[in-house]
């Protein structure tokens, strides 16, 4: 078993680090609250900084908002780095801006280390069951040796190429969900406001074509008004402004992804920044003057 470290311990890294735990790995965690009670009952070490989990793990996991929380954490006074002997690796499984990841590594490469960028998709539903998908950019024998590990926390697993790939695979991602939500909020509005039954919709739906991952879970959380966040509004708004930043330095046009920005901007600031991204379907009903499940 490996000695793993794990720094951000929040709706998607909580379930994660309790995985490392239950497959028998040794886990130093830190985070800017204290670590939960439930790790360090299964038996988690919390540590009073970054560069200590570093110096006691041999491969330390990033899991934090944005990315200059990486570059704090990584950098910073009592930072990762300050702990890193030649030979550990570092896993930054948070989804930040890819050309900063590459610079990212590039610093830790210099230590004599490794780094990979291995954000994830499946949010809070497939952290808790261990199956996420997690899209990985690095050198393929550091990959190798921490495959392990990611095994326990995920089940699609792909190497998409060099430091930076993952975070770019996960930006397409972002923008797949968002537009998918955006159509599944116009669906069932469609069909709530035409006065047929938005979950008859829904299950039907879900035999055809227009069947998802979004229709089936988001879809159902628009039905039952269930926006208690697994995924926060707000960074999936920081995912989607990653992806216009890149599309502007590649002279290349999202309209969509630029539509589904402002609808997310229009939903934090009518509904808060701690909605989950499924809550975008309230700023299409205030658009439209009606809820789904309300009667005409």
């Amino acid at each position: 078993m490996s000695e793993v470290g794990f720094i951000g311990i929040g709706i998607m890294g909580r379930p994660m680090a309790g995985h490392l735990l239950a497959a028998g790995h040794h886990l130093f965690a830190y985070s800017r609250r204290s670590v939960p009670a439930e790790l360090i009952e299964g038996g988690a070490t919390a540590c009073s900084s970054s560069a200590e989990v570093a110096v006691r793990a041999e491969i330390v996991i990033t899991m934090l908002p944005d990315t200059p929380d990486v570059e704090a954490v990584l950098f910073g006074r009592g930072g990762v780095a300050e702990g890193l002997n030649p030979g550990k690796i570092v896993v930054d499984m948070s989804s930040i801006s890819p050309i900063a990841t590459r610079k990212f590594a590039q610093r830790i490469s210099e230590l004599e280390c490794g780094y990979l960028d291995a954000p994830v998709s499946g949010g809070e539903v497939g952290a808790k069951a261990a199956m996420l998908t997690i899209m990985v950019g690095g050198l393929a024998n550091i990959f190798d040796r921490v495959r392990p590990v990611f095994e326990v926390m995920g089940k699609n697993i792909a190497l998409i190429g060099e430091n930076g790939a993952g975070q770019t695979a996960k930006v397409a991602n972002q923008i797949i969900v968002a537009l998918t939500i955006e159509a599944v909020g116009e669906a069932l509005l469609f069909a709530s406001r035409a006065g047929a039954d938005p979950e008859k919709v829904r299950q039907a739906l879900m035999g055809g074509f227009a069947s998802s991952k979004i229709l089936e879970v988001h879809g159902e959380r628009m039905i039952r008004r269930n926006f208690e966040p697994g995924f926060r509004v707000s960074l999936h708004r920081k995912d989607l402004n990653l992806a216009l930043q890149g599309a502007r330095a590649l002279n290349l046009s999202l309209p969509n992804t630029a539509v589904c920005h402002e609808l997310l901007n229009s939903a934090i600031a009518n509904f808060g920044e701690n909605l989950d991204h499924s809550g975008l379907v309230r700023v299409l009903e205030r658009l439209a003057g009606h809820e789904i499940g309300q009667s005409r």
